[in-house]
């Protein structure tokens, strides 16, 4: 099968590499450019645990094939977080307020919950929604699946995040 040659930015750098037309966008990130920090659970877009941000927008990526996000921004978990100037890992306040409220067990959901989450603080902080209630959180984790929180930490590491501006924290590459 043919390989096109695909272009986009990811994390705030110009990235490219060849893939075939049916290559989902979440295979392309793991296998091409070796971020694996996206999970594959259901390749269904079930499950969420492969979210992605698609110009700002959370998407399963395991719903996108790789030549539709072409000439695109792609944040993946990997682009949260920062290496400061000596050397040490900064985490972004959503990362911060997760580990804070232990919103995790074994992890592998966590990167789609944060990036759904931090897409949903963004849209409510442009809002002005700094005071969402539970319901509201809950309804937009309905649409990631874990196996072993039974969410409410999750909900608590929304809470924390929206108590310490996660929303409109820059990533990385926006400063």
């Amino acid at each position: 099968m043919k390989r096109h040659h695909v272009e986009l930015t990811v994390n705030g750098q110009a990235r490219d590499g060849l893939t075939e037309p049916r290559t989902t966008l979440a295979d392309f990130l793991r296998e091409e450019l070796e971020l694996t920090g996206t999970h594959l659970g259901c390749e269904h877009g079930v499950c969420g645990a492969c979210t992605v941000l698609l110009d700002g927008e959370a998407v399963r990526s395991c719903h996108v094939f790789a030549v539709q996000a072409a000439g695109h921004d792609v944040v993946t978990i990997e682009g949260l977080a920062d290496i400061d100037d000596g050397g040490q890992l900064v985490l972004h306040p959503l990362q911060q307020a997760f580990y804070e409220a232990i919103s995790f067990q074994c992890g592998f959901c966590t990167p789609g919950f944060l990036m759904s989450s931090l897409a949903f603080l963004r849209e409510h902080d442009a809002i002005g929604g700094g005071d969402l209630g539970d319901q509201q959180i809950r309804e937009m984790l309905s649409g990631n699946l874990c196996r072993c929180t039974g969410y409410t930490s999750i909900v608590d590491g929304i809470k924390v995040a929206l108590g310490n501006g996660a929303g409109s924290a820059p990533l990385p590459h926006e400063r």
